[in-house]
This record gives C-alpha cells, sequence and structure tokens, in this order.
C-alpha cells in the first residue's frame, strides 16, 4: 500500500512563509480533507506537492515510493501516481477532450518506455467509454475542445474523467467545489465516490463543509495559519459547519 508522508513542510512564496512545518499522512484507499479559512496556506500545499516551480520549498521533506518527491520534476510525480485537481482549470481550445487524454496517456507509458507506440486506438476508445460509463457522462463530451466554454462543472467534471482515466493512487482535489451550483457539486462528488477504491487516496481542499455531505472523509484536518492543528473525523467539519473558524483561530491565536 502506496501511502504520501509529508514531513515538517516549511513552503514560502516570493520571501514570505506560508506553510509553516505541515506533517501529514495520506494512504492508499483514506480520503482525507483539509479545511480552512482563505489565506492558510490549502492551495499551496496542492501546488507545492506538484511541484509549482513558483512555491519555495524551505525545509522539510514529502515521500512517496520511497522517493522525496520534492527532488522530482511534476511530471516525474505524475508518473509515481500522484495527480492533481486544480481550483481553474485552463481551457485548450482545438484540443478534444479525447485527444488529451490519450495524449497524457501515452507520454506517460513512453516515458516508462520510450519504445512504447502509445495506447492503441482501440483500447483507449474502449477504456474512455468505460470511465464515462462509470462516472455518467454523456459520450459526445468527449468530443469537445478541453475546458472551451465549459461550465464550472463540466470543468470539474473533466478532471474527474482525467483522474478516472490515468487511475492515479493519490488524487489532491484542489477545492473542486469552488465555484458550482449544488447539483454540479453532486455530480462531480458521485465522480470521485465512483472511483473511490481501496488503491486511491484522495485529500481533499476546500473552504466549505458542503462537499463533505456527499463526499465522507474519514480524516478531516483544519489548517490554520500554514500549519494543521485540529484533526478528526467527519463529525469536526460539521462542527465547523455550525460553529465557523472563530473558535479554532481564539484556541490557536498565536499561529494565526
Amino acid at each position: 500500500m502506496s501511502e504520501l508522508v509529508i514531513k515538517n513542510l516549511h513552503v514560502a512564496i516570493e520571501g514570505k512563509e506560508i506553510i509553516k512545518g505541515l506533517d501529514l499522512t495520506i494512504r492508499q484507499g483514506e480520503v482525507h480533507a483539509i479545511m480552512g479559512p482563505n489565506g492558510t496556506g490549502k492551495s499551496t500545499l496542492a501546488y507545492t506537492l506538484m511541484g509549482h516551480p513558483a512555491y519555495e520549498v524551505t525545509e522539510g521533506e514529502v515521500w512517496f515510493k520511497g522517493q522525496n518527491i520534492l527532488e522530482l520534476e511534476p511530471d516525474e510525480r505524475s508518473r509515481l501516481g500522484i495527480f492533481l485537481a486544480f481550483q481553474y482549470p485552463v481551457a485548450i481550445p482545438g484540443v478534444t477532450v479525447a485527444n488529451f487524454l490519450r495524449t497524457a496517456i501515452n507520454a506517460r507509458r513512453r516515458a516508462e518506455n520510450p519504445e512504447d507506440k502509445g495506447i492503441p486506438i482501440p483500447e483507449f476508445r474502449k477504456l474512455l467509454k468505460s470511465k464515462m460509463e462509470l462516472l455518467k457522462m454523456d459520450p459526445a463530451f468527449a468530443g469537445r475542445y478541453l475546458n472551451d466554454g465549459f461550465s464550472g462543472g463540466e470543468k470539474k467534471r473533466a478532471e474527474i474523467l482525467q483522474m478516472a482515466m490515468l487511475q492515479p493512487e493519490i488524487a489532491i482535489l484542489d477545492e473542486t467545489d469552488s465555484g458550482l451550483d449544488i447539483d454540479a457539486l453532486r455530480i462531480v462528488a458521485e465522480g470521485v465516490n465512483a472511483l473511490r477504491s481501496k488503491d486511491l487516496g484522495v485529500l481533499v481542499i476546500t473552504h466549505y463543509q458542503r462537499i463533505l455531505n456527499y463526499i465522507t472523509p474519514d480524516f478531516v484536518h483544519i489548517m490554520l495559519g500554514g500549519r494543521i492543528v485540529e484533526s478528526g473525523d467527519a463529525d469536526l467539519a460539521l462542527h465547523l459547519e455550525e460553529h465557523g473558524y472563530d473558535w479554532v483561530r481564539e484556541k490557536y491565536e498565536a499561529v494565526s
């Protein structure tokens, strides 16, 4: 069983420290949620784990499959089995969802074996069809240009489809609920639940408890001042929904 182990992580942006000593372990088969107010470092954590160059790691380690992934390029982290669903997915006019997914799969295959000629088209179509059926998606979706003219919910569904096709071992969902209405939120959550298994560990990053009405986490963590200050089960998210973050700020005033 693979696990992502974050040890004493410190991260700065333009010289300002945002994450100030974060420890967290995510195992395959577990769903973790990180909650916290704006500016506490939640998205910084997501982008740091995937290797965004704007984020400077000043201290700490992140281990996955026997490697400190902080020493790896973003594509190498992806090939190890880590996936990031973006808060604001980018549109790529002229590139269909299907072509994008096939290119992504082939890039991974060829990185592992330069002689690989890529996934055969019939095999790819069969895989894409099965994943879209699992996620209850209209097959016509695959022929549209990636995120071009998509609604917020469609962009997030495209991210979930990418996750289904690439089959990571650890998936990081950075504020997947951002900008979604209730119907779109439910559809996206159903997609995540359809992919949930003993082989997939998930980190859900969110401001609000509402997505956790549909994706029940095994663990909930509250982040404040660049650290995880409270951890618990799904009831902790319900407590936050009822009482807000003021009680956390009061309890941990020194780190806020």
